[in-house]
């Protein structure tokens, strides 16, 4: 992200220094060159010493022991895997530049601090103002013109905002309902009201692609984080997000956005997917040479090896379900469940199906391993894919729990969604 333009959800820098305690997570810089910021980190779990997040075998390292101190020995690499499930918030940017992440909604959670004065301000928490209910009118409202799938055109009355957050369903889709913790994403038209500038959203940029979060999810601006919910995929709404559903009377000094600025945002609802989804649909049989599968609904696919196959020297993959979406690109964040086995004896070591959690990532990040990373990029959302891993692209030599040195890998990944998003895992 560059100085010059931030993201219709970031939060603006407030100026002031925050404290960084000792259970901060340390933010890899490359992540916050990638992201053109210093995103804020989060507090360690609950009880570092006998508490760590679930190990997730698509990550390209492994944890190490603990330190003295009770805290990973490298937190920094940690914040690589794209899993740290719940520590970091990591915003990313793809083609258009935008993403709609608030983040650090609580005061007393430590930020980190700019290297420097030349560098991108800190995204600091805005002033938490009462989040107005949501109504689905006001005594004065935009005019919105434009199909759902498109850009829409916002024509701004001459009269101010009331104050009013309003949400309204401008069309109703067919699709499944956003229930709170659901993944959705979301294509978007944004303006400001007082000044009647337009807020660069996710249609008319080049490569422009939607939103990827969770609902409800407290990771966003209350005008989107909440906004979706009780609506259906294919809906289109048109949003009125007063200071107080927005950046607060802080405002957003990198978009313009002054502190007394009500936000109009026009809403398409993508695509709605629950944390425990898994794809359905005509499944054609991997190769005679391929590890065999066995669909199990919600449960772990059972993976059946090829008795006295040779590991493979190079990737290879297979389409199980041809899904109909477009196919995914390098650098944006993806949505899988997943199962994992080894190639030798078709062992489950992990699988997002036991959590009941759709697991995210973003490619070419190197959050992955390099055989996901190739394997995934390429393929079309609605697919299911089954990828045999050689070494060289896995863990190579090393040795994790249950996964030997050297091992051929063999997963099952259902490709549920994608857009732009920070890894969230």
């Amino acid at each position: 992200m560059s100085e010059k333009a931030s993201s219709p959800g970031e939060a603006d820098n407030t100026g002031n220094k925050p404290s960084v305690d000792r259970e901060s997570i340390v933010v890899p810089a490359e992540m916050l060159t990638q992201a053109g910021w210093a995103p804020p980190t989060a507090p360690a779990g609950p009880d570092a010493r006998t508490e760590q997040a679930p190990q997730v075998f698509a990550s390209n390292q492994r944890k190490v022991p603990l330190s003295e101190a009770g805290y990973d020995e490298d937190p920094g690499g940690a914040g690589k895997l794209g899993v740290i499930l719940g520590s970091v918030l990591a915003v990313l940017l793809v083609a258009s530049g935008v993403t709609m992440y608030y983040v650090n909604k609580d005061d007393s959670k430590p930020t980190a601090k700019a290297d420097s004065a030349s560098a991108s301000p800190s995204a600091s928490a805005p002033s938490q103002e009462p989040v107005p209910p949501i109504k689905d009118s006001a005594k004065v409202l935009p005019t919105v013109a434009g199909d759902f799938g498109s850009k829409a055109t916002i024509t701004l009355p001459k009269d101010a905002p009331d104050g009013t957050f309003v949400v309204k369903e401008l069309s109703a889709g067919s699709g499944a309902k956003v229930e709170k913790g659901n993944w959705v994403s979301v294509d978007y038209t944004a303006m400001d009201w007082q000044t009647g500038k337009e807020i660069p959203g996710s249609y008319g940029e080049q490569n422009g692609k939607p939103q990827l979060y969770q609902a409800g999810g407290g990771s966003l601006i209350p005008a989107l984080d909440n906004a979706v919910e009780g609506h259906k995929a294919g809906s289109r709404l048109m949003v009125v997000a007063p200071p107080g559903a927005a950046f607060g009377a802080q405002g957003n000094t990198q978009l313009g956005i002054a502190g007394t600025d009500s936000l109009v945002f026009v809403l398409d609802i993508r695509q709605a997917t629950a944390p425990n989804a898994v794809l359905s649909g005509d499944v054609t049989a991997p190769p005679a040479d391929f590890p065999q599968v066995k669909d199990n609904g919600t449960k772990p696919a059972e993976i059946t090896p090829v008795k006295g196959a040779a590991d493979p020297t190079e990737l290879k993959s297979h389409v199980l379900i041809q899904g109909k979406g477009r196919k995914i690109e390098s650098g944006e964040k993806v949505l899988v469940q997943y199962t994992g086995a080894l190639y030798k004896d078709g062992k489950k070591f992990d699988s997002s199906l036991d959590r009941g959690q759709a697991f995210t990532f973003t490619t070419g990040a190197g959050s992955v391993i390099e055989g996901w990373d190739k394997g995934i990029v390429g393929q079309n959302i609605g697919s299911r894919v089954e990828l045999v891993i050689p070494a060289s692209m896995g863990y190579k030599d090393q040795a994790s729990e249950s996964i030997p040195a050297n091992s051929t890998l063999v997963f099952v990944v259902d490709i549920l969604d994608a857009g732009v998003g920070g890894s969230e895992g």
